[in-house]
């Protein structure tokens, strides 16, 4: 059925000038800060040969996911500066940007996910004495993330969108189809709401298992416990991030699925909350960097529990 049957608009009358300016312009600079922040976590940790380590690996991935996402934002931004109607009614420019936008979402969603559980092997492969993740799984982990966020971004582009056909079309990122949009969303931002969320609570039920373990020993615990409390503090900080980002799009997403309303209806409440949507996505990009790698040298001289015994190991672990 088509989402905008009976709908007589023009679209050069949609927008207004000032509030394109007040939503686009605050787009822009957050972008461009993003952009920034995650180009000196990329140099840095490609400069420093001491991080060349599986983790920073996934880290280094987790910047360019979150350098795509930013750039393809800022592209985004721009489109809609420029001609704001084509977030409305749909245009070929604004299905390609918004392809690559959605495979950089997809690959920060897998790589928060990736890194979530290399930092579970480490606690617990590092306490049985095991192999740790390799530098080529990690390599082969971020070649299989962005393998699969192209692959899905891609479908739009090869067929299933809704530019010419508005059947079906979204009401708010059109020419998307909502089919499409609601494949995408649900599942995957399901995955990084709980996968991460299971990852670091199990990190903390090791934690505190080892810790009682050694206090029945008569041995002193404090180590488990600081690591137990740093591994609490940064896992409610990275689920929080995930959860403010992610959540009020998956709820537009819902919405745009469930309401059958004209432009003129939807404008302006509705549209506004797309775009502060998609400011939050990027203030995910900019927070990652924050979170796992803004003290990126002092967490290199503390990963030297790599090549020391496992007794080392728990006190770092808290600070990743």
């Amino acid at each position: 059925m088509n989402r905008h049957l009976n709908c007589s608009v023009n679209s050069t009358e949609i927008w207004s000038s000032h509030l394109v300016l007040a939503l686009g312009i605050p787009q822009l600079i957050i972008n461009v800060i993003s952009v920034l922040f995650n180009c000196a976590v990329i140099i840095t940790i490609l400069s420093a040969k001491d991080l060349h380590k599986p983790i920073f690996i996934l880290f280094c991935n987790l910047a360019f996911s979150d350098l795509f996402t930013s750039s393809s934002g800022f592209w985004i931004s721009m489109l809609f500066i420029t001609n704001p109607e084509s977030t409305i009614f749909g245009s070929k420019d604004i299905l390609i940007a918004y392809a690559f936008y959605t495979m950089s979402i997809l690959s920060t969603i897998y790589n928060l996910v990736s890194i979530g559980i290399e930092r579970y092997l480490a606690v617990a492969e590092s306490l049985r004495m095991r192999c740790r993740v390799s530098r080529n799984q990690s390599l082969a982990a971020a070649l299989i993330n962005w393998a699969l966020a192209f692959s899905l971004s891609c479908i739009p582009l090869v067929g299933w969108n809704c530019l010419h056909n508005k059947e079906n079309m979204s009401a708010l990122y059109s020419p998307f189809c909502v089919d499409y949009l609601i494949l995408i969303t649900i599942p995957n931002c399901a995955v990084a709401f709980i996968l991460p969320l299971f990852t670091y609570l199990s990190i903390i039920a090791i934690l505190r298992k080892q810790k009682f373990t050694m206090g029945a020993c008569g041995q002193a615990n404090g180590t488990y416990k600081s690591a137990e409390v740093q591994v609490a503090r940064t896992s409610v900080f990275i689920w929080l991030l995930a959860l403010v980002s992610y959540a009020p799009f998956v709820v537009g997403v819902v919405l745009d699925a469930a309401i059958r309303l004209c432009p003129t209806d939807l404008y302006p409440s509705v549209y506004v909350f797309r775009n502060c949507t998609a400011m939050l996505i990027t203030m995910n990009s900019l927070g990652n960097p924050i979170i796992y790698t803004l003290q990126v040298k002092t967490l290199g001289s503390k990963l030297k529990f790599l090549k020391f015994p496992a007794s080392n190991r728990v006190q770092v672990i808290g600070n990743i």
